[in-house]
């Protein structure tokens, strides 16, 4: 194992930073998983105008997620989630970055 895949191994571990999820592929059996959420709100350009919407973003560890696509489901504290959009990779591989919607 790399030292950065230790380190992010300790970030999800961390109590204070990551989470536990429950991940649920299409048509899948639940699994226990730890997460990072990023709640940051999105400000878009449209024209002239600027939007601005809330998203909630997580991340997912490849080790325990290898492959997340669009509709799969993420709960949250009780709160059920989508997943929208094609999920990206970190440049080490190590992390996926999702975005969610309410389910």
């Amino acid at each position: 194992m790399s030292a950065f895949a230790a380190a992010v191994g300790a970030l999800f571990a961390d109590p204070n930073i990551g989470r536990a999820a429950v991940y649920i592929s299409d048509g899948g059996a639940p699994v226990l998983v730890r997460i990072i959420a990023r709640r940051a709100d999105a400000v878009t350009d449209f024209g002239d105008a600027r939007l601005w919407s809330e998203t909630t973003r997580i991340d997912l560890r490849v080790a325990e997620v290898q492959a997340p696509r669009p509709g799969d489901r993420i709960e949250i504290d009780g709160e059920a989630f989508l997943i929208q959009g094609e999920p990206v990779r970190d440049r080490e591989r190590l992390v996926w970055t999702v975005d969610l919607r309410p389910a």
